[in-house]
């Protein structure tokens, strides 16, 4: 399961009424290769789901990643912090061993 905090909610939601996103779009996660700790964070918006997606619903928020980047994201909440450290979504990781300062890649 993935899972969304009322931080992230408010802030999704806002960016897609932004963005004039109608509700067919959900929010894709990815892993991928990269940062100084070896795996990054990508947060898109689409609207095409593909084979072996996983599809997750919390908070009233649909959240899909592929097959592979489950296996890292699987149980973590995706949060947004607004405070002086920075601004940003950020993974509550339970699987990431260490993550690299600025909190964009991790290692598991």
């Amino acid at each position: 399961m993935l899972y969304v905090a009322d931080s992230a909610k408010q802030r999704l939601n806002s960016i897609r009424e932004a963005k004039g996103l109608t509700e067919d779009y959900f929010l894709r996660a990815t892993i991928t290769s990269g940062g100084c700790s070896g795996l990054t964070y990508q947060l898109d918006f689409d609207n095409e789901l593909k084979e072996r997606d996983q599809v997750f619903e919390d908070n009233d928020v649909t959240v899909v990643c592929d097959l592979k980047s489950f296996l890292y994201l699987c149980n973590s909440t995706l949060e947004f912090t607004g405070g002086l450290s920075g601004t940003g979504f950020a993974f509550n990781n339970p699987n990431a061993s260490r993550e690299c300062g600025c909190g964009e890649s991790f290692a598991v």
